[in-house]
């Protein structure tokens, strides 16, 4: 196996192992064990807080060791374990402390693969290369949930747990056959081929803090997150209110739906970012995830929630291809891109759990047509924001890219 196939093998694998559990396990606390929206809630919001708190050291982590390899496997065999947890395990406090272990883990999912790719792909192919990386990562999460809903349908929603704990097995096959030796460990860092060497010692969160575009972008990303990270739980709830007993099919149709538009979008991102531009394209995605939301309230048919789903696979597909590329743009020679991926992700992940954390509470007081437009409303603003506050941050669009990329004294 070549280390291109096996980047992609990787990344088909890990595809539902990095986004964990999610709304599935939604699906199956509600439909199987009759927990409310508020627990729900805060059993989802644990995994998002774990992750949050790890993932500033986390890629600080990464940044340091040159076993990013092994510490990708390392991770996947963790949350392979908890995911067999929860359902031999079904009570609050177990699936709890499950979900916070499972998010400490896949912390290190994303920045270690950033900084993988980085470093066998080089500078000058690392767009491109994302845009790939990402397209195999939708595939394998469409693979994840279409093979979910047909076997849920003979075996029941308990099926997903062994489905994601198996593909975390075959994902620590896959990163073992990448060779140390294709791997530039400097330029791994984000520093430059050939060039100075930045020191050896993870960043500080000064590297996040020293930069305005870093900042403004770190805020962006929090608000994309904190509009998208609850709409597909709640759309859940409501096929599994609709249905129990094919919520979990259903589920599957949505998240099927929404990777299989992703696939296109990521590569549109790895062939275009480079010419058209990082600011245009992310811009759209928070336009998509206002236009989501607000679609939502409109009807609780079945085909209608799938249908607008597919919306997630543009608005997502832009965002999860471009969330580096842009990183890579503000730290490039530093030597802390790992650190920044991983600084940013807590902004992400400050999002997210304050999303799936207060949703359940607004629709218990409002319903969910209140949760779906509160969220389309904080989209709207995260547009605004990135529209007026964040520059252009590819080199060929800008001088030199200097005025949009964080210094090595500012790192």
């Amino acid at each position: 196996m070549t280390t291109g196939r096996a980047l992609d093998a990787l990344n088909f694998f890990l595809a539902d192992v990095r986004d964990g559990l999610g709304p599935y396990l939604a699906v199956y606390l509600l439909a199987a064990h009759n927990w409310d929206a508020g627990s729900i809630g805060v059993a989802l919001a644990a995994s998002g807080v774990a992750g949050l708190l790890a993932q500033a050291p986390g890629g600080m982590l990464v940044d340091a060791l040159r076993a990013r390899r092994g510490l990708i496997a390392v991770a996947a065999a963790i949350v392979a374990a908890t995911c067999i947890a929860v359902p031999l395990m079904p009570g609050f406090w177990p699936v709890l402390l499950s979900q916070v272990v499972s998010g400490a883990a896949a912390s290190v999912f994303a920045p270690a693969i950033a900084a993988l790719t980085l470093g066998v792909a080089g500078r000058a192919a690392f767009t491109r290369r994302t845009g790939r990386n990402e397209s195999f990562n939708h595939a394998g999460n469409a693979f994840a949930a279409a093979t979910a809903g047909g076997l849920s349908y003979f075996f029941g929603p308990i099926v997903v747990f062994w489905l994601l704990a198996i593909m975390a097995v075959l994902s620590i096959a896959a990163v073992l056959r990448i060779p140390a030796a294709a791997i530039d460990h400097d330029v791994a860092r984000g520093l430059e081929a050939g060039g100075a060497r930045a020191a050896s010692a993870p960043s500080a969160w000064s590297a996040l803090l020293a930069s305005r575009p870093l900042l403004v972008f770190a805020g962006c990303v929090a608000l994309f997150h904190a509009a998208n990270a609850a709409m597909l739980p709640l759309v859940g709830q409501k096929l599994a209110q609709t249905d129990a007993a094919q919520a979990t099919a259903l589920m599957s149709v949505c998240i099927v739906a929404a990777q299989v538009v992703m696939v296109p979008m990521a590569l549109l991102v790895g062939a275009r970012a480079d010419t058209w531009g990082r600011k245009a394209l992310f811009l759209g995605g928070f336009c998509v995830l206002a236009a989501r939301g607000g679609l939502y309230t409109l009807s609780d048919d079945p085909f209608w929630l799938v249908g607008v789903q597919l919306l997630d696979g543009v608005g997502a597909g832009l965002f999860g291809a471009l969330f580096p590329i842009i990183v890579a743009d503000l730290t490039r020679g530093t030597g802390h891109f790992s650190a920044a991926l991983g600084a940013i992700a807590t902004a992400q992940g400050i999002g997210a759990s304050l999303s799936v954390g207060a949703a359940g509470f607004i629709v218990v007081w409002g319903g969910y047509s209140m949760a779906f437009l509160v969220l389309a409303g904080i989209a709207v603003l995260g547009a605004l924001v990135f529209w007026r506050m964040m520059p252009e941050t590819s080199p060929d669009l800008t001088t030199a890219g200097s005025h949009a990329r964080l210094s090595p004294k500012e790192a």
